[in-house]
């Protein structure tokens, strides 16, 4: 069994609704999580810069997706109906946790981080700091590649109020023609399309400067009003709500037209934040706050930077000593060889991948650019959720259709943030004669899965893959997610009826090993749960470990409330938000719940049940695309498998292993919901020390080494 460290319980809830947190405060602990990347000082300089844009972009989503709905909703209309209602102390509960931690970030940035950046030769510098020669280039810079893109829009009676767009950071003017004290309000919107920060080429080839664009505009805003007294300027940015309910139930031909009017009608949402500079001008502020039917508690003054997502290319810059290490995805010990033939290898037996540890290049995109090209494969099917720009796999598909392939490509339009993208490449798909779908009426298709059938001497075989991670080039090196390939007929006919029912009209689809949602995947994992409290009554062993990215699905909470209150041990390794205080004295005293944090997004979904059996690798594994969410399990279409070659078990035991060893990237959740970071003693073992993702990384480069030994 594994190590428990002793955790602090409540003395007062007695029932499992009491040990429910909030959904919304325990999303904002996640992002609290992400922030303080930015400000522990053992992550690499430019690294903390990337946490505080990664920060900035999860507020962003969080405010896009969450807080109209908070304000609007009926406590018996939220996606969860436990817990307290979006009452306004929730929502007071909520704006204090953003402003302090908008605290924490401005502090960050301008007392450790900007400091620590200029002793390292990159200043990040305001129009004050700038010398007469940077002045000169500067505003060199702003007449040939700023001016020309700029848009003076004023407001009077012969102009309206300027549409402004979601996330811009816009410059508010107060104006006034020469000899009148009447204030006149025009915005500038600070071009996106621009690098937010200009480098300021400096002989000296050790340092970096650069300039605001913000900045830039400001002090050159006099060219933009001639004639005109500028007496004042507030920047400041705001955040639409991207919660669009149209009715998509009418038929599946319209889909795309409600998406595509979806798109546009987000454009036009009501304003739901305002994030202002510090001590704006009253007037600008209340000018905007009437316009946007804003209430104080929408209003943010941000004690630094705006929007931080706008110093990703300072992050990036190529100064090795301030990043982490650079990893190179490894190939696989039987896909060295550049002939090797996936299909012959996943005959000889099941594989597991891992990514980033293991290169998405020579697997998976493998996968389906050798089928695209194979003349035995007769067909290829995939569902896409996101996929992202320029992808390969839709390359691969089109040369397979153009090919004479049957090609069957489910894109789900109704992914939050790429649908623009996915109408995209359907409509390329379509082009060349590929069957493109868009899923079950209702639900959103969610899985990860690709199927390859292929003529072989016995006749045709099938070949699947199911992972836990989207067909995404990009994210499959920053995200950790797994994948296992195989040709086992019964998960492979699994597949095949999946794909039936999501291009067909299949009502009740039968699955022998895959647990599919909405189909059967809570009913089975809540009687996985079930027997192993049986099994623990029954004095045989008994444990669940289970990792995912989220955990909200009441059913499943109580599951394991019930579990833990029969003695049985759960951890549960959750990324994100999750409903379910550990530690709480009479509810959850056997369960302990930690997130891992780090240079990778942790992103696969790992679940394992004990079984009855001694040994954690005689005990039963599953992965897949679902998190326990009632989202997941009732609203989308998500599949997970078994994962059964004794070797893979070993090698998802050791992930899960030197997750829950981790002393170094682990947060343990404490029975209020709040985290604390785990911490490493001269015990422990050198991977708890360094934390999961150098553990990770390490293992993989040792077994590379041994291959070559």
């Amino acid at each position: 069994m594994l190590d428990r460290p002793e955790v602090p319980v409540a003395d007062e809830p007695k029932t499992w609704r009491d040990a429910w947190f909030d959904r919304d405060l325990s999303w904002l602990e996640f992002n609290r999580r992400v922030l303080q990347q930015a400000l522990d000082e053992r992550t690499p300089l430019l690294e903390r810069v990337k946490f505080l844009a990664i920060f900035t972009s999860n507020l962003d989503e969080f405010f896009m997706k969450r807080l109209a709905l908070l304000r609007t909703r009926k406590r018996a209309e939220l996606s969860h109906s436990i817990g307290a209602p979006a009452t306004e102390l929730h929502l007071q509960s909520l704006r204090q946790a953003v402003d302090e931690m908008y605290a924490q970030q401005g502090e960050a940035y301008d007392n450790a981080i900007l400091p620590e950046l200029a002793e390292n030769g990159i200043h990040l510098l305001q129009w004050e700091d700038l010398t007469d020669a940077q002045r000169t280039r500067a505003h060199e810079f702003f007449t040939r590649n700023v001016y020309p893109a700029l848009t003076p829009l004023a407001l009077d009676p012969g102009h309206p109020f300027p549409y402004m767009s979601n996330l811009s950071i816009s410059l508010g003017f107060v104006l006034r023609v020469p000899d009148s004290e009447e204030n006149l309000f025009a915005r500038v919107k600070v071009p996106n399309i621009l690098p937010q920060w200009i480098a300021l080429e400096d002989e000296d080839k050790t340092k970096w400067h650069y300039l605001g664009l913000k900045d830039l505009i400001h002090h050159n805003a006099g060219t933009l009003f001639p004639g005109m007294t500028i007496v004042d300027s507030t920047s400041f940015r705001i955040t639409r709500n991207a919660e669009v309910e149209l009715d998509d139930d009418d038929d599946m031909e319209s889909l795309r037209t409600v998406v595509a009017e979806e798109l546009r009608q987000r454009k036009f949402q009501p304003v739901v934040r305002l994030e202002i500079e510090s001590n704006p001008n009253p007037w600008v502020r209340g000018l905007l706050m009437r316009q946007f039917e804003l209430a104080e508690d929408d209003v943010y003054e941000l004690p630094s930077e705006l929007d931080y997502s706008g110093l990703l290319p300072i992050a990036g810059l190529d100064i090795k000593a301030l990043r982490d290490e650079p990893w190179n995805p490894v190939i696989p010990n039987t896909l060295l060889d550049d002939e090797a033939d996936i299909f012959s290898v996943i005959k000889a037996g099941d594989m597991l991948v891992h990514h980033p540890f293991d290169s998405f290049d020579a697997t998976v995109e493998n996968f389906i650019r050798r089928a695209a090209r194979d003349p035995k494969v007769v067909a290829i099917k995939m569902t896409v959720y996101r996929v992202g720009d320029d992808t390969p796999f839709v390359r691969s598909l089109i040369q397979a259709a153009e090919s004479g392939k049957q090609v069957a490509c489910l894109i789900e339009l109704k992914a939050r943030f790429d649908e623009e993208r996915n109408l995209h490449w359907a409509k390329e798909l379509e082009k060349i004669g590929a069957h493109v779908v868009y899923g079950v009426l209702g639900l959103k298709t969610h899985t990860k899965i690709a199927l390859v059938v292929r003529k072989e001497a016995d006749g045709l075989r099938c070949y699947a893959h199911i992972g836990t991670g989207n067909y995404h080039v990009k994210t499959a090196r920053l995200y950790t997610d797994v994948g296992l390939f195989t040709c086992d007929p019964v998960i492979c006919n699994d597949v095949v009826n999946l794909f039936h029912m999501l291009t067909g009209r299949s009502r009740s689809p039968n699955f022998d090993k895959l647990l599919v949602a909405p189909i059967n995947m809570r009913e089975k994992f809540l009687q996985m749960v079930q027997r192993e409290i049986d099994n623990h009554q029954n004095g045989k062993p008994s444990l669940i470990v289970a990792k995912f990215n989220a955990m909200e699905d009441p059913e499943l909470c109580r599951a394991i409330v019930e579990a833990s209150q029969a003695g049985v041990q759960v951890e549960l390794i959750v990324r994100g938000f999750a409903c379910l205080r550990p530690g709480v004295a009479g509810v959850t005293e056997n369960v302990r719940l930690r997130s891992i944090i780090g240079r990778f997004l942790e992103h696969s979904r790992i679940y394992y049940f004990a079984n009855g059996a001694e040994s954690p690798l005689d005990g039963e594994f599953y992965i897949g695309s679902a998190d326990w969410m009632s989202r997941n399990l009732t609203k989308r279409v998500e599949a997970i498998v078994p994962v059964e070659s004794r070797p893979l078990k070993e090698r998802l035991w050791e992930i899960l292993d030197i997750c829950l060893k981790d002393r170094r990237q682990s947060w343990l959740m404490q029975p209020d919901g709040t985290y604390q970071m785990a911490t490493a003693s001269e015990d422990d073992p050198e991977i708890a020390k360094i934390g999961t993702h150098p553990a990770l990384m390490a293992l993989t480069l040792h077994r590379a080494k041994d291959r070559l030994a």
